[in-house]
């Protein structure tokens, strides 16, 4: 879930504390001044709430819900163990994910990057290169998930597969790239989730079940 804070201009910042020099109110007028990735750099450091870079804009993001968190869990936990031995990292979601080419950058809830790390020039802390981008699917980022996020994510050279997971029902997508083509592949009970890129099946029932029991009935 995301709140946008828009771009800088408007009010003066609270003294003391620079950095909220972007949480201005949004204007809908177009010639509102957008933010720098330098300045949303500077309130990342300072704010105890993650934020992505949408072009210009600074955007909130909220806590999810405990099957999300569950999933997110569960799903780091399969795939660490599915990689076990293998030049690859399982990466959380506080770690970002630059994607230059949309001027983006966001906290997918996990990913997967293999062979070496590759830091973006203006962010060390945000990585360029992933070959997996995992997403657990909530009411409020659902058709952005499928949509303009899914149409930044397809920028990125790296990225093989872009999976989507419900926490409704029993349900994975994976869309694969295909050369300039996505494919997708849906994944329900009883089924395997196959990541061509990294080798891995996992069971769809693994993935909805977990020390507590059933995640999603």
């Amino acid at each position: 879930m995301s709140r946008v804070l828009g771009g800088v201009g408007g009010r003066s910042p609270p003294e003391g504390n620079a950095a909220s020099v972007c949480y201005a109110r949004p204007m809908a007028d177009a010639a509102r001044r957008r933010a720098s990735y330098a300045e949303y750099l500077a309130i990342e450091e300072s704010s105890e709430t993650k934020h992505e870079y949408l072009a210009g804009q600074i955007v909130a993001m909220a806590g999810g819900t405990i099957e999300h968190g569950r999933l997110v869990s569960r799903l780091t936990v399969l795939l660490s163990r599915a990689l076990e031995g293998r030049p690859c990292a399982v990466l959380p979601a506080d770690v970002r994910v630059r994607i230059r080419a949309a001027d983006r950058s966001t906290y997918p809830d996990l990913h997967v990057v293999c062979g070496q790390v590759e830091r973006d020039p203006d962010d060390e802390h945000a990585v360029v290169n992933p070959v997996v981008v995992v997403d657990v699917l909530s009411d409020s980022t659902a058709e952005s998930d499928r949509g303009d996020q899914f149409a930044d994510y397809r920028r990125l050279s790296s990225l093989r597969e872009y999976v989507l997971v419900s926490q409704r029902e029993r349900r994975v997508d994976v869309f694969h790239r295909d050369g300039r083509r996505w494919v997708l592949d849906e994944h329900r009970r009883g089924e395997q989730v196959g990541l061509e890129s990294l080798d891995v099946a996992l069971p769809v029932e693994e993935i909805y079940v977990d020390g507590l029991g059933p995640i999603v009935a």
